[in-house]
């Protein structure tokens, strides 16, 4: 079956509807569908940012910065920062009204290599291991109940993680409302939990229970070192800030719904996790905190029994639904970059039947399964942020280029110029603040791998040796058979 007979296939409905009987019914094209409204673009970045990172950083963030003060303010600056980058991604998201996030925006500024960098470090590395991470905490919090005591066997552990990888991207390859809706799902499942840490945090405060705040700056640790690492931590808790961006082509009306959704969530998000910092404070010192296995169970050990069986439940809610988040919008990534020509062309193919960027979402899939096998990904977390900061900071300097060299794009949104300055710096400082304060060879390491994609770039993209085309056609042409996809209408070729 060719690709004409697959498209035909998709108007003829299984070879039994002819042209008679489509009137009257509308027929959608073989493209990305607008069907994210403001509610589900909400509950994607909440979804998305509100996952493991809160049940695990704020022990991360205390050990580095050393007091409670310091720990609730830089949680209060990271959301301040995350705002203010989405900001500027939202002035870059309604510019260049494109899917994949950083990806084109780096494409409009400074050429393919740049974005190909992105798109290499961001698939192969940032993406699926951050997709992995949180479905190992995921399955960790399943499989906890089952193991009073110990801790759950590794390879239980990586199986539950595997099938919660499989059973995610299955339900965003097989439709996209269907992942709005277990979006919507599990985004009010995790609000829950949240909503419960904090009630008890805020009533335990009203009755007095403010010891742990005294000299709440006492024996922190101020250092060029200590405090990016603390930043690190906490953003790591943040990241999914910029996601909505990845699915720009599908928001109902972006103009509007883009920074709305930015406006309301973030700050939404920020608000919780100081909260839930102050609720965790006011029943464990630091000492305590810093010593509890798991710091969200601790607190419901405390406050909730015996009905503290509810923490880790709707905690693996929550991380399943950040998983969710994760697979719908980098879906979106991977196949932005099969339709530029930077991966693999079947990965821009899309479900004839489904609508969705079904070979894009398999392979991201796929790739999170990978990581998972070996399931030592620690060091790549060490530096999960530094490479981040590095793209983020560089895409936002995009947007400060692009006010000189593209004065021609409309902007519905126009963001201060003193904001993406702002952030840049704050960006540079990130990435170098580490490598000052407390060097490690995980950073030359991942400067490395992400000058590793110009090998890739220029063997299969810049120069396409023919005897890559003779591979990757036929087993292109094979797997849009078996897959039922096709390029999307809009695709050049």
């Amino acid at each position: 079956m060719d690709e004409q007979a697959i498209r035909k296939r998709r108007y003829e409905g299984n070879g039994r509807e002819d042209e008679q009987s489509c009137k009257g019914k509308e027929v959608k094209s073989t493209s990305l569908q607008k069907e994210v409204g403001l509610i589900s673009g909400i509950c994607v970045i909440v979804g998305t940012v509100i996952g493991s990172g809160i049940f695990i950083s704020p022990k991360s963030v205390l050990s580095n910065i050393g007091a409670v003060g310091p720990c609730l303010i830089i949680w209060t600056a990271c959301g301040i920062l995350a705002t203010l980058g989405a900001l500027c991604f939202a002035e870059l998201g309604t510019m260049i009204t494109k899917s994949g996030g950083e990806y084109p925006y780096l494409m409009e500024a400074f050429g393919p290599i740049p974005a190909y960098l992105f798109s290499w470090t961001s698939l192969m590395v940032i993406k699926p291991s951050s997709f992995a991470i949180i479905c190992l905490s995921f399955a960790e919090y399943v499989a906890a109940p089952f193991y009073p005591g110990c801790k759950p066997p590794s390879i239980v552990v990586k199986c539950l993680a595997a099938a919660a990888i499989i059973i995610i991207t299955t339900v965003n390859a097989l439709s996209v409302k269907l992942g709005s809706y277990v979006q919507n799902f599990f985004t009010a499942a995790k609000l829950i939990i949240v909503v419960i840490i904090i009630i008890s945090g805020i009533v335990l405060l009203a009755q007095g229970n403010t010891k742990n705040f005294e000299n709440s700056f006492d024996e922190a640790k101020v250092s060029l070192g200590a405090i990016s690492l603390a930043f690190y931590n906490g953003l790591w808790a943040y990241d999914g800030w910029n996601q909505l961006n990845y699915i720009t082509e599908e928001l109902k009306n972006p103009y509007r719904n883009l920074p709305l959704s930015i406006i309301i969530g973030i700050p939404l998000v920020t608000v919780c996790y100081v909260l839930i910092n102050v609720s965790y404070f006011t029943v464990m010192t630091s000492t305590e905190l810093l010593q509890s296995p798991a710091v969200a169970v601790t607190f419901g050990d405390r406050v909730l029994y015996p009905a503290s069986w509810v923490v880790p439940l709707f905690v693996a809610f929550s991380t399943i639904g950040a998983a969710n988040g994760t697979c719908f919008t980098t879906g979106r990534l991977v196949y932005v970059a099969g339709r530029e020509g930077h991966m693999l062309k079947i990965l821009s193919y899309i479900s004839v039947k489904r609508l969705t960027p079904a070979p894009a979402i398999i392979f991201y899939g796929i790739i999170g399964i990978i990581y998972i096998i070996p399931g030592d990904i620690n060091t790549l977390i060490n530096y999960f942020s530094f490479a981040a900061w590095v793209f983020y900071g560089l895409t936002v300097f995009a947007l400060i280029v692009m006010r000189f060299t593209r004065k021609d794009l409309e902007r519905p949104i126009k963001v201060p110029i003193v904001i993406p300055i702002l952030v840049t710096l704050i960006s540079i400082y990130l990435v170098l603040a580490p490598i000052i304060g407390e060097p490690a060879w995980a950073y030359l390491y991942c400067v490395i791998f992400i000058l590793s994609g110009l090998i890739f770039y220029f063997l299969f993209v810049y120069y396409k040796f023919s005897w890559a085309q003779r591979i990757s056609k036929p087993i292109t042409m094979h797997l849009q058979m078996l897959m039922e996809v096709a390029p999307p209408e809009d695709d050049p070729e």
